[in-house]
């Protein structure tokens, strides 16, 4: 090359860096020139919409002005420890909630050796949703900017895991396939990820599976107005958890906004709205701070089929557990997995399936029960249940109870049929107006084997009647059955239509 196209190169670029100058920019400008091509290279600096911001401890946080090694190390990275990017949704004030810092302190107190970094993306947040929207993919180019700044400091991306909530969640998919190379991101948890402009759209245009090596998401508002639904009813990941259905939370009524109110004052009306939509965070918290509490949750069909007990099964990974230690196995296709929870923290419940047998019915019965269990533990106190539909003759019934106490090893259960307020008082009656009508024979239940899997534990226990192999229930009797001679806990394979 000659002299003088060198000199020429160094004076475009000598102008080229002064220009960056006068706009106020610190941008390093580079040049290269080959002998072969003979062109000018100019490497512009990546400008990020986006504020990262390293978490240390309490409230306090460092901002990342580069991520440069120096200023990571400023901050008090550690390259050894794993990392988790925390990202905040669509805001309407423009003000980070407070769920951002509860969740990163109760990440860096419980697992402590752990890198935080929080996603501040506010300024383009706090605009018309469909205007956030189209901001995603930005910062979601930005997370992945970051993340491969951090690979070329010889830190592996698969050591990073991106928790983003609502709009935060398409983000971090957006960060996931925004990646450069055939290393994915570690982990992808999706805290009720945003619906709308995003339900229905295809895996490039949302959070999806492909986005990292495993990806989980809880679904806790997909209750549906006008067409649309906060957190989106798809499943978008390997594992896609619906706790009480998905669509609507239990605590989260208006008739709860006082309690609200007492928690968080003015502020209380607030929570109330976006209460189903933010538990999602607060489950996510749950599974770190209550450890001896995992919540787990049952692959199945729909929330239908769930609640008649049907689903409570964990061969082939048909079960996992909600929140941060979930068992991370990959799939083929996504699973979805429902559970019940408590109104409030420890939001743990334990699930048990029912199967009664009602044997030689005559006639359909009002299907009011009282039941009650005894464990090695605890006992349960009355469990009120009433069946779908009336019993009727030699047919198995299965529904699904919940309990926010482990019962232990089962022993005994207790059997009442309340049958109807009618059928009572019209009974009652018969006996006032003719004394012999208490000959009359009462209608009765005949009830054979039942059966209880227990969730948590996948043990199956069949209680039998104390002295016969069936039992005959009148109406508010009470009727003892204890474990069967035969039935030591064991799981058992049953084929439900």
């Amino acid at each position: 090359m000659s002299l003088v196209k060198i000199l020429c190169c160094l004076l475009i670029t000598y102008h080229l860096c002064e220009g960056r100058k006068i706009k106020g920019n610190r941008a390093v400008c580079l040049c290269s020139v080959t002998s072969e091509s003979d062109f000018l290279k100019v490497q512009e600096p990546y400008v990020s919409s986006t504020v990262f911001r390293l978490f240390v401890e309490g409230e306090d946080t460092c901002t990342l002005d580069s991520p440069q090694l120096h200023a990571l190390t400023a901050c008090g990275f550690n390259s050894s420890n794993p990392l988790i990017i925390i990202t905040h949704g669509w805001s309407v004030d423009g003000m980070m909630e407070s769920w951002v810092l509860r969740l990163a302190s109760t990440v860096k107190k419980n697992l402590v050796d752990i890198n935080v970094i929080i996603v501040d993306w506010l300024s383009l947040a706090h605009q018309h949703y469909p205007i956030a929207v189209q901001s995603t993919r930005t910062v979601g180019k930005d997370i992945a900017h970051l993340l491969q700044s951090l690979k070329e400091l010889q830190y592996p991306v698969r050591k990073a895991h991106l928790i983003g909530y609502s709009l935060g969640a398409h983000i971090s998919g957006f960060a996931g396939s925004f990646l450069e190379g055939s290393e994915k991101i570690g982990r992808i948890t999706g805290l009720d990820p945003a619906g709308p402009l995003f339900e229905g759209m295809s895996p490039t245009d949302r959070l999806s599976p492909d986005d990292a090596e495993f990806v989980d998401a809880i679904h806790t508002f997909t209750h549906e107005r006008m067409g649309l639904s906060v957190g989106i009813k798809q499943a978008v990941a390997h594992y896609d958890f619906y706790p009480n259905g998905g669509d609507f939370q239990p605590g989260c009524d208006l008739q709860n906004i006082y309690e609200h109110i007492a928690q968080y004052g003015l502020l209380g009306f607030e929570q109330t709205v976006k209460c189903a939509h933010e538990r999602s965070v607060h489950l996510f918290i749950d599974s770190l701070l209550n450890k001896d509490k995992q919540s787990t949750a049952y692959r199945c069909s729909d929330n239908s089929a769930f609640d008649k007990g049907v689903c409570l099964d964990c061969r082939k990974n048909r079960c996992n557990i909600l929140g941060y230690n979930i068992n991370k196995v990959r799939t083929g296709t996504s699973k979805k997995l429902y559970l019940k929870t408590r109104p409030r923290m420890p939001y743990k419940l334990y699930h048990y399936q029912f199967r009664i047998q009602f044997v030689n019915q005559t006639e359909r019965i009002e299907p009011s029960l009282t039941i009650s269990l005894t464990g090695t533990k605890e006992e349960s106190g009355d469990l009120h249940i009433t069946l779908p539909e009336k019993i009727s003759i030699n047919k198995t019934y299965t529904f699904l109870i919940t309990l926010d106490k482990d019962l232990g090893e089962l022993m005994m259960l207790k059997f009442q049929w309340e049958g109807s307020v009618l059928w009572k008082n019209v009974w009652n009656r018969v006996q006032t107006i003719i004394p012999w009508g208490g000959r009359m024979r009462k209608p009765q239940l005949t009830v054979g084997r039942i059966s209880v899997k227990a969730g948590e534990t996948q043990e199956r226990t069949s209680f039998c009647a104390m002295e016969n192999d069936v039992q005959h229930v009148e109406v508010s009797e009470e009727k003892v059955f204890v474990r069967c001679t035969d039935s030591a806990p064991k799981q058992r394979r049953r084929k439900h239509n």
